[in-house]
């Protein structure tokens, strides 16, 4: 009992929004951790929550032979951020900062191409902008890098970005490789070429080529069926530009409004015909690769409370990020060390999770991670993924984001919790959480998830003995409480002859059939 008493002591005090009564505990708050799924991290007061009010993307197109071919880094950034102001209809001066991933370009060069692309979406010279780089995770590092300056307090808005053209600027080392390289391995591997680490995951961990065929297979039709029904067109902003013939140089203007590189008749005997590409005896190919794309993506971040003073539906809650190192030369396998990471700093665990947007950076890799989690898969990529969609890398990181919220609002509050996550080229992973928006609600209202609870199916099952200080333990047998509600609330109410007037505190925690609540007096 005592240990329970200790438990929800901590809870409370964790939870508990800053106006709250003062408890009293000396207990670490990743006491929580170890317990119920529901006792996720609230580490800041409701309002001060970072929450995501939109999400959009470019259409995701074939590099040097698609609808993007002819468009620069700079054409393709600046829609998806006048989106985001015009669709919120939010006054551009307030932006705090915009931080867009990228990978390929020199840097100088496309940090002056994303300041150019945010003077024709419509920002003043008031707004800053910077890139971020960490490889294929720039797009989410992006992201993050906002979410943790809305925290700090730097700024109460910003925009995580992300832009690649694969078609202006390629994968290539620019000067002389340092001879102190030969003297350390892991860093020889840094230089590996990504397909070979991918035949090294192969290799190493038994992904056979039919395994790999197989999730490319899944990948293009859950795609295609995505693209079929619609369910792209909420997060897809449709891009105008040109498209000039080889030939002849003339130009044609076009409106870009679907992904081009999805191929719904691809099948497993198509791509068995395929040849190895890295390695002889390999089983990685070019159809169970991510496709080397052009696109861009562009999330509006900002403190719960501006949210709410605005009136802005909220799209997510930006919940936990994390970044791991892993061996350079199998460097696919970042997604199984960071997605763990990350669901144990929310206080989650890998069941919590309702949808996963992993990039298939590689077949081999994809399917690895999603064996080595044991995941399910019908939570995964569920439209598709970069074999399908494309992985225009400094992009895909806020592309996975616009994908994953917008899928996570279409299910309604029976998906609470994603997760995005990508390997990083030179060993590494990494991923972050977010909440649904639907799905957090604020923690006074909690009390009409408590009052729906028909009270003949709990029974107490721990006494109290001083009506001032005291704690009761409920056990709910049945599932009592609808929705799946993986989160503790704290709130303050009055329980009418028990307590008189007396406030008392209440947490609730749902997982699975099973719940728990407690009632702690004050």
């Amino acid at each position: 009992m005592e240990k329970a008493i200790n438990r929800q002591r901590v809870l409370l005090d964790h939870l508990r929004p800053s106006s709250s009564h003062n408890f009293e505990s000396t207990l670490s708050a990743s006491a929580c951790l170890a317990g119920d799924s529901a006792a996720y991290q609230r580490t800041s007061a409701y309002g001060d929550d970072v929450v995501i009010v939109a999400a959009y993307r470019t259409p995701q197109c074939k590099s040097k032979r698609g609808g993007f071919k002819d468009t620069h880094a700079d054409d393709l950034l600046a829609p998806v951020l006048q989106a985001l102001i015009e669709k919120t209809n939010l006054d551009p001066r307030e932006v705090g900062d915009i931080v867009v991933g990228s990978v390929l370009a020199p840097g100088s060069q496309r940090a002056s191409e994303c300041r150019m692309a945010a003077f024709y979406a419509g920002f003043p010279e008031t707004v800053p902008i910077r890139t971020v780089n960490r490889q294929c995770s720039s797009g989410l590092q992006a992201v993050a890098d906002v979410a943790a300056s809305i925290k700090a307090g730097f700024y109460e808005i910003g925009i995580g970005a992300g832009v690649e053209s694969m078609t202006f600027n390629q994968m290539a080392w620019d000067g002389d490789v340092n001879p102190k390289l030969k003297n350390f391995q892991k860093a020889q591997d840094c230089l590996l070429p990504m397909g070979i680490t991918s035949e090294n995951v192969a290799h190493r961990f038994g992904v056979t080529r039919q395994e790999q065929d197989q999730a490319a297979v899944d990948s293009h039709r859950k795609a295609a069926a995505a693209t079929a029904s619609g369910r792209f067109k909420d997060e897809i902003i449709p891009v105008t530009t040109k498209i000039v013939d080889p030939k002849t140089g003339d130009e044609k203007p076009i409106i870009v409004s679907v992904d081009d590189g999805i191929r719904p008749e691809t099948s497993v005997a198509g791509l068995g015909k395929l040849k190895a590409v890295f390695k002889k005896d390999g089983t990685t190919t070019a159809g169970n690769s991510s496709q080397i794309s052009d696109g861009a993506g562009a999330v509006l971040l900002m403190k719960r409370s501006v949210a709410v003073r605005k009136g802005l539906p909220i799209l997510g809650v930006f919940r936990t990020f994390t970044a791991v190192g892993v061996d350079p030369a199998i460097m696919g396998v970042g997604p199984a060390v960071a997605i763990p990471a990350a669901v144990k700093a929310a206080g989650l665990e890998l069941e919590d999770i309702d949808l996963f947007e992993i990039n298939e950076a590689f077949a081999s890799q994809f399917v690895y991670c999603r064996k080595k989690l044991e995941l399910d898969p019908q939570k995964i990529n569920v439209n598709g993924g970069a074999m399908a969609i494309g992985h225009p890398l400094g992009a895909t990181g806020a592309r996975c984001v616009a994908t994953l919220l917008h899928e996570m609002k279409r299910r309604g509050r029976d998906c609470r919790f994603g997760v995005v996550s990508m390997c990083i080229g030179t060993g590494m992973g990494a991923a972050a959480v977010f909440e649904s928006g639907d799905g957090s609600d604020e923690l006074c209202n909690a009390g009409n998830v408590i009052r729906s609870t028909s009270s003949s199916i709990i029974t107490v099952i721990a006494n109290f003995s001083s009506l001032s200080n005291a704690t009761l333990e409920f056990q709910e047998i049945t599932n009592a409480v609808s929705n799946r509600c993986a989160c503790i609330y704290l709130i303050a109410v009055e329980i009418f002859e028990l307590v008189k007037k007396c406030p008392i505190f209440l947490g609730f925690s749902h997982r699975n059939d099973k719940g728990t609540l407690w009632i702690t007096t004050g």
